[in-house]
């Protein structure tokens, strides 16, 4: 009997890569959840607690997590942080439809959007740089202007490069003028446990922790800085979950949080002392702001990251994600000092992350025009086409490079020229077929 996907895990595990990548365990039984899961893999009963109910094992659990971060409220999910985003901007759609949106976030926020029917204002910025409070301040004081009400602020922080911004400050900006602020910290689950907390301020936090802590691939957290309580929590995060939550993911995700508090401090010191020594040596984003094992490398000359991380992965290392001119690799407490020796060694050998050399970095493409919003979009009637003859075009779903997951064009979004000989620029696939708002006359999708 074959078993295809089985067969390609295994065989991925046995060659034995410097793995760089998520998930955070990188495949290795650091802590005893990630091992003997059919052990754990349990359904809700008196003993094992229900996710979705409160006052049990679960809840005592998340009840931890929330006291190591120092927030109120904690909800496990097992959705991934795509879960979390819903859930949050669920309960921030409550408070009405407008919404603040960082044009860095991730395709959920938009899914999200859509589902629930927001109407967003987007803050321009790209992912190597932070959000500064001052242009939070600006839109949201333009949008009042214009006659926009805009009870809620979604940010990433960090990026998908490790660029973090300065939550607390953006926090009181919104406070002030009646917003809530969703932070989206997907990547950043074990930042809490390294330093000062870079999430305090914010009234819902989104976290992936499977992205860089040892835990199963959707194990993710939803916390409330205050805003709402715990039964909240799990309306919000049963209404997008399923009614039968992985056990073992959850079992994974207590241990975590013990495992980071112990033992996983020193592997945790080893991963940020050799981003250290890697940033001052090669070409990477190196700025106070930046997640301190995050490890963006930059290629001299540009235009030369998705051939620099194919040959890294022929030296036996294999990297989290590659844009035109990046390499990001994601390194965390699971890592071992063989691990650093191999990827320093195929550092040196490259000749792509030399210091100075040509630099120039792809600017991004104008703000496209916003034809329909998001739920417009979602619910609109369509012709699939390339999108190479989309021009001039509305296209009605997400046209976004993955990882990292940023739509270059959001449902409801025209299709320009420029648009275009970006994509094309970053290697993006302009000859798939997207769904776009059909000509008068023209067959419409069913």
């Amino acid at each position: 009997m074959p078993t295809p996907l089985y067969d390609a895990l295994r065989a991925y595990g046995r060659q034995g890569a410097a793995r760089f990548h998520m998930p955070g365990h990188k495949g290795r039984r650091v802590t005893p959840a990630l091992s003997g899961a059919v052990e754990l893999d349990l359904t809700e009963l008196p003993d094992t607690g229900d996710l979705y109910r409160g006052g049990d094992v679960i809840a005592q659990a998340e009840a931890l997590w929330a006291r190591a971060w120092g927030l109120p409220w904690c909800q496990f999910l097992t959705g991934g942080s795509t879960q979390g985003l819903q859930a949050a901007l669920l309960l921030c759609a409550r408070r009405g439809r407008g919404v603040l949106v960082d044009r860095c976030s991730h395709r959920a926020v938009y899914n999200a959007m859509g589902l629930l029917g927001l109407e967003p204002v987007y803050l321009p910025r790209t992912q190597d740089r932070p959000l500064p409070a001052e242009e939070v301040a600006r839109a949201l004081d333009a949008a009042a202007a214009a006659g926009r009400e805009i009870k809620t602020v979604c940010i990433p922080s960090p990026t998908y490069y490790g660029v973090l911004s300065d939550v607390a400050e953006i926090a009181a900006v919104c406070h002030r003028r009646g917003a809530w602020l969703v932070v989206d910290g997907a990547h950043g689950c074990h930042l809490p446990f390294l330093g000062p907390d870079p999430f305090l301020g914010a009234d819902l936090v989104v976290s992936s922790a499977h992205k860089t802590l040892p835990v199963y691939g959707q194990g993710a957290l939803l916390f409330s800085g205050g805003a709402v309580g715990p039964e909240e929590l799990r309306w919000a995060a049963l209404v997008w979950g399923t009614s039968s939550p992985a056990y073992p993911i959850l079992a994974a995700l207590d241990w975590a949080r013990e495992w980071m508090t112990g033992e996983g401090r020193e592997g945790w010191a080893r991963a940020a002392a050799f981003t250290r020594r890697c940033r001052e040596r090669f070409s990477a984003l190196d700025r106070p702001e930046l997640d301190p094992t995050r490890l963006t490398l930059v290629t001299r000359p540009t235009g030369e990251g998705h051939r620099a991380m194919a040959e890294l992965a022929a030296r036996g290392v294999v990297c989290e994600m590659a844009d035109r001119d990046h390499v990001v690799l994601i390194l965390t407490g699971a890592d071992r000092p063989e691990d650093y020796r191999r990827l320093w060694a195929a550092l040196e050998a490259s000749g792509r992350f030399a210091p100075g050399g040509a630099l120039s970095p792809l600017a991004p493409p104008p703000e496209p025009q916003v034809v329909l919003s998001p739920a417009q979009a979602m619910r609109a009637r369509g012709v699939r086409r390339p999108l190479e003859a989309c021009e001039g075009a509305v296209c009605l779903e997400q046209v976004a490079p993955y990882p990292p997951g940023v739509p270059v064009i959001a449902p409801g979004e025209a299709v320009t020229k420029k648009g275009l000989a970006y994509l094309r620029e970053v290697g993006y696939n302009v000859s798939q077929m997207v769904s776009v708002r059909g000509r008068t006359g023209e067959e419409e999708l069913p």
